[in-house]
C-alpha cells in the first residue's frame, strides 16, 4: 500500500473546496446549530464567541464526537474573526437571551449593538457569504444585519417561520396522535405574539386540519404556537429554547448550502410581495444556492390579511426603534 505524498494531496485539494459555515455565538442555540451542521456535513464549521475557551472547548468536544457519529468535517472554535474568512454561510445567534417575564422586544437595544458589530466584522472577512440571523427580536435583528452589511435581500434572511411552523406541527401531531412526518404547517408574519399561523394550510397527510379538529382546538394550537417560546422560557427559568431554534436554522442552511430549493417559511425582506415594502416578514421562501431564490405569495383571506397587517404594524414599531439607534456605517457590495 502506498500513501499519496503531501504534494499529491495538496494538488487534489485544488479541485475540491469544502463549504465553510460559521456560527457566531457559542451559547445553547449556537452550539446546537454548529453540532447539527457538523452532523449533516454541511461543511467545515467555525464556532466563534467573545468568551475565551468556550467555543474552543465545545468545538473540540464536537470534533471528538465525529468518529462515533460518523461525520467527517473540521470543527474549530475561536475568538478571531480572521478564522471565519471565506465562509459561505454565517449563522448569527449572538445576543442576550430572554428571561422569564421578558418579551422578545425587550432585548432590542442590547442586541442591535451586538448584531451590528458582528455583521460588520463578518462582512469584512466573508463579503460573499449568506447571513442567517437567529437573534431576537428577530425581525429587527435581521433588518439590522441587512442595513449594516449592505447585502442584497437574497443574502440576509431571518430564522423564525421554520421554528414557529415546527412548533405548530408538533402541537398538531400531539393533539391528533399522528406521525409528525405527516404534518405540514405554515406560520407567517413577524416572530412575536402577532405571528400568523395559517390553519387553512396546515395538513395531515394532505388532509386539512380544519376537517380533523374543532375550531376551539385549532385556536388553542394557534395561541400556543404564538407563545411557544415564552412557554419554554417559563419552564427553563434560566434561559430560552435552543434545540428547536438550532435545528430550524440548520434546516435553512442545508437547503442553501446543498442548493435543494426547499420551500420554507423565513423572514425575508419584502419588496412589494404581500403588499409590503422595506420590511422583513415571515413568508414562504424558496431557499437554494445563493440564499433566497424567490418568495412564494399565497392568496390570503380577508381575516388572514388583517392578521398579516397587524403583524406588520408590530414589526414597524421595532424597525423604527432600530432606525433611531446608531448602528454604524453601512457596507456596500
Amino acid at each position: 500500500m502506498r500513501w499519496s505524498s503531501r504534494e499529491d494531496r495538496h494538488h487534489e485539494k485544488k479541485y475540491f473546496k469544502r463549504k465553510k459555515l460559521t456560527v457566531v455565538g457559542s451559547g445553547n442555540v449556537g452550539a446546537t446549530a454548529a453540532f447539527l451542521a457538523a452532523q449533516r456535513e454541511l461543511g467545515d464549521v467555525v464556532l466563534l464567541d467573545v468568551v475565551d475557551g468556550i467555543p474552543q472547548g465545545k468545538a473540540l468536544d464536537m470534533y471528538e464526537a465525529s468518529p462515533i457519529l460518523g461525520y467527517d468535517v473540521q470543527v474549530t472554535g475561536t475568538q478571531l474573526y480572521e478564522d471565519t474568512a471565506g465562509s459561505d454561510l454565517v449563522i448569527i445567534t449572538a445576543g442576550m437571551a430572554r428571561k422569564p417575564g421578558m418579551s422578545r422586544d425587550d432585548l432590542l437595544a442590547t442586541n442591535v449593538k451586538i448584531v451590528a458589530d458582528v455583521t460588520r466584522k463578518i462582512v469584512k472577512h466573508s463579503p460573499h457569504c449568506v447571513i442567517l440571523v437567529v437573534t431576537n427580536p428577530l425581525d429587527a435583528m435581521v433588518y439590522t444585519a441587512k442595513q449594516v452589511s449592505g447585502f442584497p435581500r437574497e443574502r440576509v434572511i431571518g430564522m423564525a417561520g421554520v421554528l414557529d411552523s415546527a412548533r405548530m406541527r408538533s402541537f398538531i401531531a400531539g393533539k391528533l396522535h399522528v406521525s409528525i412526518s405527516d404534518v405540514s404547517a405554515f406560520v407567517l408574519g413577524g416572530h412575536g405574539d402577532a405571528m400568523v399561523p395559517l390553519p387553512r394550510y396546515a395538513t395531515v397527510a394532505g388532509v386539512p386540519i380544519t376537517e380533523m379538529m374543532s375550531e376551539q382546538d385549532i385556536q388553542a394550537i394557534c395561541e400556543r404556537t404564538a407563545k411557544g417560546g415564552a412557554e419554554i422560557v417559563q419552564l427553563l427559568k434560566i434561559g430560552s429554547a435552543f434545540y428547536a431554534p438550532g435545528a430550524a436554522v440548520v434546516e435553512m442552511a442545508t437547503s442553501i448550502l446543498k442548493d435543494t430549493g426547499r420551500i420554507l417559511p423565513c423572514a425575508a425582506y419584502l419588496e412589494g410581495e404581500y403588499g409590503v415594502h422595506g420590511y422583513y416578514m415571515g413568508v414562504p421562501c424558496r431557499l437554494g444556492g445563493g440564499g433566497l431564490q424567490s418568495v412564494v405569495e399565497l392568496d390570503l383571506t380577508v381575516d388572514e390579511q388583517a392578521s398579516m397587517d397587524a403583524s406588520l404594524d408590530a414589526v414597524k414599531v421595532l424597525v423604527k426603534q432600530v432606525d433611531g439607534l446608531d448602528i454604524g456605517n453601512h457596507f456596500t457590495t
